[in-house]
């Protein structure tokens, strides 16, 4: 079965603050605050459409500080959801929250309940720019609250983004250390996206703030990206979902349908590059590589990017689906030699 999450939106619940970029009403397309009825019905919903009696997905609550919310309101929550977990329905419940919302206290509490992961929404890991962008938490609040979700073994899951108001891309780089270092099982990586009615776009409208390109956060975020795959640490997002809202309301930034695919192939390519390189396939000559049937778009990428890049380093590239290539491993050959 496939893993999925069935998502409930709680837009700004439990922020005790508006961060500069926020509009989380624009990012989940979403309004209306749930209610512990639309647990029930998302579960019933997702168990129908998919017909099976126990699903391999976890109920999510995305959108707000999901340990900062009205207490009340929070237990209900977990109240409804709990059931579905007792029966084996789902494998469990994911939260996101704020990393200055965690304490022993409320993590007993979501354990209780049948929590499996928390995310905690780091974003970065220099204070200044925590501070800039008006966080109002700080980089010691999320080193202290992941060592506490890992201590009570609750999946650690952690989001950075790129392209905040006062850093940098030597500054993204830094966070993506730190916070791979406090050992999550999980990361998401969101580049800024300007939004209307937020203070980003007062400072993007006064000249004051500068967002990277496209192209600058692909090559930055696929650095990223194989960064904490050699840590062992899975990124299951890569850049903001679409939805018409965004789309509608979205004032400049780095933002792409297809982002993480982006990325992916843009890693893809310069693992391909450095293979070519260091087993010097020969420049200017036809050279077939062979790779997973779910790599062709990648490998070749958005538009045909990638053998535009292989062509300017002098390689001549042909993409050939084989069955006996996994996943994200390839293998080539040239007309004189088989490498």
């Amino acid at each position: 079965m496939k893993h999925a999450n069935i998502s409930i939106f709680v837009p700004h619940n439990g922020c005790p603050n508006q961060c500069s970029f926020c509009n989380q009403k624009v990012v989940t397309g979403q309004e209306r605050q749930p209610n512990p009825e639309d647990v029930r019905n998302a579960v019933e919903a997702a168990r129908e459409s998919l017909g099976r009696k126990s699903l391999d997905a976890e109920i999510a609550f995305f959108g707000g500080s999901f340990t900062a919310i009205d207490r009340r309101t929070m237990v209900a929550f977990l109240e409804a959801a709990a059931p579905y977990v007792q029966d084996g329905t789902v494998r469990g419940i994911r939260v996101s929250t704020r990393p200055d919302a965690v304490d022993q206290e409320i993590l007993s509490l979501l354990k209780h309940y049948g929590v499996t992961a928390i995310e905690l929404g780091a974003q970065s890991m220099d204070d200044n720019v925590l501070k800039l962008n008006r966080r109002g938490h700080t980089a010691k609040d999320v080193s202290l609250a992941s060592e506490l979700i890992r201590k009570a073994d609750i999946s650690l899951g952690l989001q950075m983004m790129t392209g905040l108001y006062g850093d940098t891309t030597k500054g993204s780089i830094d966070t993506a250390r730190k916070l791979a270092a406090l050992h999550p099982d999980t990361m998401r990586i969101y580049p800024t996206v300007t939004l209307k009615g937020t203070d980003l776009e007062r400072l993007y409208d006064n000249g004051e703030y500068h967002p990277p390109s496209l192209e600058e956060t692909v090559e930055l975020c696929a650095e990223l990206l194989h960064f904490f795959e050699t840590q062992g640490i899975r990124v299951i997002r890569l850049g903001l979902h679409s939805t018409p809202d965004l789309d509608r309301n979205r004032v400049a930034g780095p933002w792409h349908p297809a982002f993480g695919e982006l990325c992916q192939s843009r890693l893809f390519v310069k693992k391909l590059l450095e293979s070519l390189k260091t087993n010097q396939a020969a420049l200017g000559e036809s050279i077939t590589v062979f790779v997973s049937s779910q790599d062709i778009s990648r490998a070749i990428g958005q538009k045909k990017e990638n053998l535009r890049i292989l062509e300017k380093n002098g390689y001549r590239v042909k993409f050939v689906a084989h069955p006996q290539i996994s996943q994200g491993s390839f293998s080539f050959y040239n007309d004189q030699e088989k490498r």
